[in-house]
């Protein structure tokens, strides 16, 4: 079965956004569609990285296992709130600390807010970095607006129906370039 990372990456207190990414893992795990592993950086806590992991002489091992972890995934699934119009510093510090680890990774983007919009202006920004460096952005996408309102703590949603419907164009999109970066390995 195909492994999906799910990165959550807001280290906030209060955080709201870490609710979509236990949604996903959940949604995902239920329908039998990959196996799904939450990647939060709140746990990591990591500094600021001077350097990208290749160029560092003597990385933690803590660091080594998070790029593993990236590394092995078959996909990516970043859940990040918008801030001010961009992502967090970091979920930018781990996209930049790694290089070779994101080449050509299918990577799909849910991005939550507190307003209408659903973290829809952090998309290009995120999408350009992760071009960049040459990861696979995948062209759906997830907002959820208002994400206090439409999912619990638990990462249950409010409508989930409605959730359900839209989660499964998002991911299947995320799993057919998973496949198809498979088939180009070949």
């Amino acid at each position: 079965m195909s492994k999906i990372v799910i990165l959550s990456s807001s280290v906030r207190l209060g955080r709201n956004s870490n609710r979509v990414a236990l949604y996903f893992r959940k949604y995902i795990e239920d329908n039998k569609l990959a196996d799904a592993e939450i990647v939060d950086l709140n746990e990591y806590q990591f500094p600021v990285f001077n350097e990208r992991l290749r160029f560092q002489t003597n990385p933690t091992p803590q660091t080594l296992a998070f790029a593993e972890k990236i590394k092995s995934a078959d996909g990516v699934l970043i859940v990040t709130p918008e801030y001010n119009g961009g992502y967090p510093a970091a979920l930018k510090n781990v996209v930049d600390l790694l290089y070779d680890e994101w080449h050509r990774k299918p990577v799909a983007i849910a991005t939550v807010s507190a307003g209408p919009f659903g973290g829809t202006q952090v998309i290009t920004s995120l999408q350009f970095s992760l071009w960049k460096i040459r990861a696979w952005t995948v062209p759906a996408m997830f907002p959820v607006p208002k994400v206090e309102e439409a999912f619990n703590e638990a990462g249950v949603p409010k409508d989930k129906a409605a959730t359900d419907k839209r989660a499964d164009v998002f991911v299947k999109e995320l799993l057919w370039c998973m496949e198809a970066a498979q088939k180009m390995k070949a």
